[in-house]
């Protein structure tokens, strides 16, 4: 074995043993009456969240001919969750019902298949270069993926307003401790221009992933699009802002939805974002989230909104939601040096320490013009962390795309809108400009919020 490989497969180890303490960190905060609940059908128990994650990477183990003789008491019949090759799957909703296995089994499994993986990523039967090289690594980004998915889950089985005191707090938020360095020489120049907007310009664009590391396959291949010239909001549009959306009237007026979203607007009554509530007595709006029942801030990026909502704010605002490209230009392109970056920042990989990620450990919103440092070349702020930001484009492959894991991101290409971005609850090494995640638009228990683009 080379010392590259050999370095290689060190880190993939240990970036596995990481993920795997993450996971148990969040889980491990839960209650075990917590731990079993579904709280709601598009949901999972987390429970499930903790052994579906170890399901897939056994899945991957045999793939590559690993033989894994588990204990009778652990079924894993329940824990497929769309892979229409591993045969029976159980449907979303029914996954509440199913205790087993148990909590205790769940771990169990967890430590059994840990040991499998490190047991394949030392026989020196992988190759950096190999497909199990990759199904690893995008195993591991997988139980990454489930983490932000299970605070999905959290946020919403805890932070209604059935009781206002019943609330999960997580052990391990910290208070917001972000850096407030100055603005870059050109950030500082763009700030100026169209006060909360700044033009880019347009032209031949390269859309997707630059580099020769990990992505998921939808980033992929890195193709041109053409772009005019545009602008682009600064800041992810906030409370504050939607505030004064509502307060003229934006839930009431059909001329600014889209017509599937007006029909959900009456049906399911919208007047505000997920968790929000008109507090009579307080005569304000209130946000029910990790931090307790608190006054809404008007300087947080609004959060929990779907891709209607989105799309009527632009439109009321005489804007509209920005492209992928657009999004992505913004973000990526230093116009200076006629090159992108992996980060709006550069490619500084210490994610957390230019944008509110996971790791922060904040699990909410941070206010906008806290994380000065993270600018893009063009001036926009907060593209990383935060909250996964609504575009226009309709998820679909790029082309030329080649599956590298069937049913993982090909099969879903169909009525999602894409979001870009990352929030608070995605992990430091799954968020960079070309992560495109997907929704449908009107889903809204995602840390979802969006910022605003014009034509220039």
């Amino acid at each position: 074995m080379t010392q590259v490989l050999q370095d290689s497969l060190e880190s993939l180890t240990k970036e596995f043993k990481s993920t795997r303490r993450t996971t148990l960190n969040i889980f491990s905060q839960l209650k075990h009456e917590d731990a079993v609940i579904q709280a709601s059908d598009f949901g999972s128990p987390p429970n499930w969240h903790l052994a579906h994650v170890s399901w897939f990477y056994q899945k991957v183990l045999e793939k590559y001919g690993v033989k894994i003789t588990l204990p009778k008491e652990i079924n894993l019949a329940y824990l497929n969750s769309y892979y229409q090759k591993y045969d029976f799957i159980l449907s979303k909703p029914e996954r509440g019902r199913f205790p087993r296995p148990t909590i205790r089994q769940t771990l169990q499994y967890r430590s059994l298949i840990d040991k499998e993986v490190v047991r394949f990523l030392k026989s020196g039967n992988i190759n950096y270069r190999d497909d199990a090289y990759y199904d690893i690594k995008l195993a591991n980004q997988h139980e990454m993926q489930h983490q932000e998915l299970l605070i999905y889950d959290l946020q919403y089985y805890f932070n209604r307003f059935i009781d206002p005191d019943d609330n999960f707090q997580p052990s391990i938020m910290q208070p917001v401790e972000a850096p407030q360095t100055d603005l870059p020489k050109e950030s500082a120049k763009a700030h100026k221009l169209h006060h909360s907007m700044v033009e880019i310009p347009g032209g031949i664009y390269n859309l997707g992933y630059p580099g020769d590391q990990f992505c998921y396959d939808n980033e992929l291949p890195e193709h041109k699009v053409y772009l005019e010239n545009y602008l682009i909001d600064i800041y992810p549009v906030t409370n504050g802002d939607f505030l004064r959306f509502i307060d003229h009237g934006g839930y009431e007026d059909f001329n600014l939805w889209l017509a599937d979203g007006w029909d959900l607007v009456r049906e399911q009554q919208w007047k505000a974002p997920l968790f929000w509530n008109y507090e009579k007595g307080e005569r304000c709006w209130m946000k029910k989230d990790f931090r307790g029942k608190t006054k809404l801030d008007p300087k947080e990026p609004v959060v929990n909104v779907s891709f209607y909502e989105a799309s009527a704010y632009a439109r009321w605002a005489g804007k509209r939601l920005p492209t992928e490209a657009e999004w992505e230009k913004a973000a990526s392109w230093n116009e200076k040096l006629q090159r992108k970056f992996l980060y709006p920042w550069g490619e500084d990989m210490d994610v957390h320490k230019y944008a509110n990620v996971l790791e922060s450990n904040i699990w909410a919103p941070t206010r906008i013009g806290t994380y000065k440092q993270g600018g893009s070349y063009f001036g926009c702020f907060q593209m990383i962390g935060d909250v996964w930001e609504w575009t226009s484009s309709e998820y679909s492959l790029y082309p030329r795309f080649r599956s590298k894991f069937s049913e993982y991101t090909d099969k879903w290409s169909i009525n999602q809108k894409v979001l870009r971005g990352g929030s608070f609850a995605t992990p430091c090494l799954q968020i960079r400009n070309s992560y495109r995640n997907y929704f449908r638009p009107n889903e809204r228990i995602l840390f979802s919020g969006f910022r605003c683009a014009a034509d220039a």
